[in-house]
């Protein structure tokens, strides 16, 4: 491989880290209610962003201002990624378009940020702020593994074997995962986190009754902890964000198995799926802690940045179980 093309691996992956750390300071302003300590963009307090003076990032001011400045970052490096990739004539044209998506994605994002200072972080901004940095997550993902080794090498195996049921099933994960992501952002957005504040019980009750008396006793709660009243939109949210919680687990319970009994000579998938577990046995773990915590500022962040290294890593699976050309994807997820 020539040596441009080991440099330009390398960096793709690069940027996947610094991508994943973004997305946890974006979690950290959130967590720490930080998204209009710094009310105006795309200058900071009337200064160019970069010119503004360290010394005074205090507070809020240093979770806000400190993710404005790596998005900036990571905005300029996804297009240095897209020029990259053009340069080199012997990569795929859909690759090098792929780059051209990622860095209008990139874009669409810092403009989604700053519309979330604008407009006072409503909801809806918010949340779609939150779910494009998860899918631009996703992209450079799939550049990084275009690029990498693993991915030239599958080229040169003429006996590689496919499933197409675990491929099916790992897609509707992947799927299902993106979904939670969602609904987790509008939790989130929406001052959900809280709405049902205990575990395993829902309401301090495994059979929630869903009425006024109900919602009642999560009010009270919430009065005797300085919180502010949640409605029952407010707790259906956070009820439906477990509950698909729960159907993840079955289907990776499901996903275990057929993995287990059909792809035991692919090990890299197993690798894989040995990964995933323990990320999702975090995330779930982590879940719990952030409301038995009552959503403590590093395990509600960390919370979040896991629920990014679940999706790569149910991305990932995907990538490895899949076949090398699009007619052959076709064929096997959708037949």
């Amino acid at each position: 491989m020539p040596s441009q093309s080991i440099v330009l691996r390398r960096y793709s992956k690069f940027l996947c880290a610094i991508t994943l750390f973004l997305i946890f300071l974006g979690a950290l302003v959130k967590s720490t209610e930080s998204g209009l300590s710094v009310p105006d963009w795309p200058t900071t307090y009337g200064k160019f962003m970069f010119a503004y003076p360290l010394n005074k990032m205090a507070g809020g001011i240093k979770y806000e201002h400190t993710h404005r400045l790596l998005a900036s970052v990571v905005g300029a490096l996804t297009y240095i990624l897209m020029i990259w990739l053009f340069c080199i004539k012997t990569l795929p044209v859909w690759l090098k378009r792929t780059g051209i998506v990622a860095s209008v994605a990139v874009s669409i994002q810092g403009l989604l940020g700053g519309l979330t200072v604008l407009y006072f972080l409503p909801v809806w901004l918010s949340t779609l702020h939150g779910v494009i940095a998860q899918t631009f997550f996703l992209i450079v993902i799939l550049i990084a593994y275009i690029l990498s080794v693993e991915h030239q090498q599958r080229w040169n195996m003429e006996d590689e074997i496919y499933n197409p049921l675990f491929l099916r099933l790992a897609i509707v994960l992947m799927v299902m995962i993106f979904i939670q992501l969602i609904i987790g952002n509008i939790m989130r957005h929406a001052q959900a986190g809280l709405a049902i504040p205990d575990f395993p019980t829902m309401g301090w009750s495994f059979f929630p009754t869903f009425d006024q008396t109900w919602l009642n006793r999560i009010n009270a709660w919430r009065f005797e902890n300085n919180l502010d009243p949640v409605n029952m939109g407010q707790v259906m949210i956070h009820l439906c964000h477990r509950c698909w919680a729960f159907l993840i687990l079955i289907n990776i319970l499901w996903l275990n198995h057929v993995a287990y009994k059909e792809c035991l000579d692919r090990p890299v998938i197993l690798k894989t799926l040995y990964w995933l577990n323990i990320a999702v046995i975090l995330q779930i773990t982590l879940g719990i802690s952030t409301v038995l915590s009552h959503k403590e500022v590093y395990t509600t962040t960390i919370h979040v940045t896991m629920g990014a290294i679940v999706l790569a890593l149910s991305f990932l699976m995907v990538l490895r179980a899949s076949p090398l050309t699009w007619r052959q994807f076709k064929a096997m997820a959708i037949k």
